[in-house]
């Protein structure tokens, strides 16, 4: 086949597909010019073929497209490379026996599991479309290469296409040791070694993970100049994303809005309360008093919001005469199978309490089942009308009697075994009961589908685990009806919060690039030296939850702080004062980059960072240098704007109890951002606003000076590591 013939787009593989998988537009053109650059384009492992899509955002069903179109024009063969866990072959396996069901009943496909294969293959099935899928695993990868070339040699000689699902996960890494360097190693060479001895093969990548694009060879070195192009694949087909997709945008964007359906997604656990987790510990954490603890606030309104949250959709359910859906709780803290098992004991101790107040009809429960009412409610009122919404009587009945009648399941999940028998016919976490809560370890972040999850409590420290694997930890995302979105909550601590967020700031600046610039979009990646010079940075080196995102007109500013005691802080402030003095308030003024540092680095001592919280003054000095350095007007470089306020009075808190972040930017917009915007062109701008800060706005009765960077419009795409890993 040549780039020259007609690609067949109505087959009768991909048209049958396409009718039941009910593909729209979008979709179509996308499963079609992937296939027609597999056809036209050598496609190898270091120059793959990219599908790039979001978490949970139907890249899967996307790739069952692109093979049903490539069966119809000439493809003998689809091999499927899946994560490393059994549980994630079986879902995958699972989804594609189901989709292309209808042909194998008709004898023109068979789909298979590379470790459950039959003893004989007769020249009838081999003379059919196949399908196998393979784990990512040197005994998985050794049977396929046992199938190909000594079982079954003809089969090497067939037009294969090779589908990398979720690419990214072999590859990325905070600090790999040097054993899963080595494994990481031994498998992508099993991959090409498999690639490279077939006749004719086309290599497909599916990620969710644009910094992958962007990795480069350990063997490439770092130019003068600070531009990293990503790895030039073949080609890159994008996955359409639907208004309905819920994902980091929601979580970390919109999220910030006052009074939106996303504002009530995140609610803060204390880090004491992870610690209580870890282990059985009495002289912390009794467990007898599992209903009444302080030490666990925030896991015991979580179980109980989770209740009252599944119960109030069931509810409205019931009253449209819908199906009544089942709903999932994760709790997912630590990797430690000890820690599993206190959590499950602590869960099913608070259940078993809960129950027991019901059957006693116990004033503390009606509190509690209230405040959680009361919460969900003001969440509900952003999609539901009043007379939509089930009242407190309705629900407590409800969950009273689904307390009475063991409706709760509490689901200890640690072991890929324990994956595999909780896994329904189509390979997704089976939901038994009205509501089911899980607690277990990483073994739920390997691309599981969990259905109609409304809570997640995580506790996972991200500074140490691959980047994939964090966004893969927001298993909230996908395709989420709003009706549940509403009483959806994700528990977690400020700093993990920050940290995500950091990452999706991160995640979002490569995919725009790329989206917009394609093959030739270009990402700065810079770091300090010890000379404290703005130098190149390897993408491969970075430290992911130790990064600053810069794009046009990105707000740097230090959030969630209180100040220091005015004893302590007045000269300083005093200092600050003398030196604004003589700039005209509200007016932009043209001032160096080494005064602002300083005045910065001074503001740096008078205030002090709640816990969860970080300003590192150094990474925004170091980001206001590089990108006035970058000005194309020299008269400018060196440079800031500068906007200075004085009298300002702001609260510390808003009316929802969270700290202050827009302190540049007036409830009716406008403000010093906007003036701000209007000079940051090709240098950055600095926003100074000197705070009364008085005791009655949360404050200490102490003067401060509050400063916001704005990044100039023409900033391009920037990664500045504030911080490398240590090497192995």
């Amino acid at each position: 086949m040549t780039s020259g013939i007609q690609i067949q787009k109505n087959g009768h593989f991909y048209s049958t597909l396409a009718a039941y998988l009910d593909y729209n537009a979008a979709m179509k053109h996308c499963i079609y010019e992937t296939v027609e650059n597999l056809v036209a384009k050598s496609t190898t492992v270091e120059k793959p073929g990219m599908l790039l899509g979001n978490i949970q955002s139907g890249k899967t069903r996307t790739f069952i497209g692109v093979i049903g179109m490539a069966f119809d024009n000439e493809y003998d063969m689809a091999i499927v490379l899946t994560k490393g866990t059994k549980a994630l072959a079986k879902q995958t396996y699972e989804r594609l026996h189901s989709e292309f069901a209808s042909f194998a009943e008709d004898d023109q496909l068979q789909v298979f599991d590379i470790m459950q294969m039959p003893d004989y293959l007769s020249s009838y099935e081999r003379n059919q479309k196949l399908i196998f899928v393979v784990k990512k695993q040197k005994q998985n990868l050794a049977r396929l290469h046992e199938l190909l070339f000594d079982t079954y040699p003809e089969l090497a000689r067939k037009r294969i296409l090779m589908i990398d699902d979720e690419a990214d996960y072999a590859s990325i890494g905070f600090e790999k040791t040097k054993k899963e360097a080595t494994d990481i190693r031994t498998i992508a060479g099993q991959i090409d070694g498999l690639r490279h001895q077939l006749v004719y093969c086309s290599f497909l990548q599916v990620t969710a993970t644009p910094y992958s694009l962007y990795l480069q060879p350990e063997t490439i070195q770092v130019h003068e100049h600070k531009t990293f192009q990503p790895i030039r694949p073949a080609f890159t087909s994008l996955v359409p994303i639907p208004n309905t997709y819920i994902g980091g945008k929601f979580y970390f964007e919109e999220s910030e809005e006052r009074g939106s359906l996303a504002s009530y997604l995140h609610e803060e656990i204390a880090n004491h309360e992870l610690v209580v987790l870890k282990k059985e510990d009495r002289r912390r954490f009794k467990i007898e008093h599992v209903l009444k603890s302080d030490k666990i606030t925030t896991l015991r309104n979580s179980v109980v919001q989770f209740l009252i949250g599944g119960y109030m959709r069931r509810i409205q359910q019931q009253e449209k005469n819908e199906r009544l859906s089942k709903y999932a709780f994760i709790i997912h803290t630590e990797i430690n199978k000890v820690a599993h098992g206190w959590q499950e004991q602590v869960i099913v101790a608070m259940i078993t309490a809960l129950e027991r107040a019901a059957v006693h009809e116990q004033p503390f429960l009606t509190t509690m089942l209230q405040d959680a009412y009361s919460s969900l409610v003001e969440s509900m009122k952003q999609f539901f009308s009043l007379e939509e919404i089930p009242s407190f009587q309705q629900v407590q009945y409800e969950v009273t009697r689904a307390l009475v009648e063991g409706h709760i399941l509490v689901s200890k999940v640690n072991s890929e075994k324990q994956v595999e028998q909780l896994l329904d016919d189509k390979g997704e976490l089976k939901l038994r009961t009205p509501l089911t809560i899980f607690i277990g370890g990483q073994i739920l972040d390997r691309g599981i589908t969990v259905r109609n999850l409304i809570g997640f409590y995580y506790g996972r420290n991200p500074r140490t685990f691959q980047q994939d694997t964090v966004l893969q930890h927001s298993r909230m995302y996908g395709y989420r009806s709003f009706a549940d979105l509403t009483v959806t909550r994700f528990y977690t601590t400020q700093s993990i919060f920050q940290v995500m967020k950091q990452i999706h700031e991160f995640d979002t600046a490569l995919r725009d690039a790329f989206e917009l610039g394609g093959h030739n979009a270009g990402v700065v990646f810079i770091r300090k030296d010890e000379q404290d010079r703005i130098i190149p940075c390897s993408p491969n080196k970075l430290l992911l939850s130790k990064t600053t995102t810069l794009k046009p007109y990105k707000r740097l500013l230090p959030i969630g702080f209180q100040t220091g005691y005015q004893t302590y802080i007045k000269k300083s402030v005093g200092e600050i004062d003398r030196k604004l003095r003589k700039v005209k308030d509200g007016k932009p003024t043209l001032v160096k980059v080494k005064a602002v540092s300083a005045i910065l680095r001074t503001i740096a001592k008078t205030i002090e960072m709640e816990d969860g919280y970080h300003w590192d003054v150094e990474a925004m000095i170091a980001a206001i240098e590089y990108l006035s350095n970058q000005s194309d007007d020299e008269r400018l470089k060196g440079k800031v704007w500068l906007i200075t306020r004085f009298d300002r009075n702001i609260a510390r808190f808003d009316q929802n109890g969270r700290f202050i972040s827009a302190p540049d930017t007036p409830g009716t917009g406008g403000g010093e951002a906007a003036i701000a915007k209007q000079v940051a062109k090709t240098i950055p701008a600095i926003i100074l606003l000197r705070q009364k800060g008085e005791k009655e706005k949360g404050w200490r009765d102490a003067p401060f000076w509050w400063p916001i960077a704005i990044t100039p419009q023409k900033t391009e795409a920037t990664i500045f590591a504030n911080e490398l890993p240590k090497e192995f």
